[in-house]
């Protein structure tokens, strides 16, 4: 069996793997953990070799250990002061405009800042006042402002 014959190196060379990995597939940081995890048991061995048995607990038992630490007190994401800035159509719910063109048949256009966009909802002739409740890609959803 290879683990009969393991060294340090070879915990090393499957810790890169492992990082190498998390790279390539982002798994949620779970493969970072256990890239690390097997680096320390390769340092471990280094210094004190052991039977196999022993480095895969080590190595099992480090693993878990550092993800449910990390999941634990990993940073919290701060909210953001702009948090439709990619997203300009969402930034617009809410506001009242002047219809550019009528609402024909559901669609129409709606001049907003320095932009057209399509809009979407009930027949309503030019100049009509809209609000917008939503945004769905790159038309917005009007209604009749009361």
């Amino acid at each position: 069996m290879f683990l009969e014959h393991a060294v340090y190196w070879h915990w090393f060379i499957a810790g890169l793997a492992l990082l190498v990995l998390e790279m390539l597939i982002p798994a949620n940081l779970v493969l970072l953990w256990m890239g690390i995890s097997a680096m320390i048991v390769g340092l471990l061995m280094w210094a004190f070799p052991m039977p196999w048995p022993g480095q895969l607990v080590l190595f099992a038992m480090l693993s878990l250990a550092s993800f449910f630490a990390y999941r634990r007190w990993r940073p919290q994401e701060t909210a953001s002061d702009a948090p439709t800035l990619n997203r300009r159509g969402e930034s617009y719910v809410g506001r009242t405009f002047s219809l550019t063109s009528p609402i024909i048949n559901g669609v129409g256009t709606l001049k907003v800042d320095d932009s057209q966009w399509r809009v979407a909802g009930p027949d309503l002739p030019e100049g009509s006042r809209v609000r917008i409740v939503k945004a769905e890609g790159a038309t917005l959803r009007v209604e009749r402002d009361t």
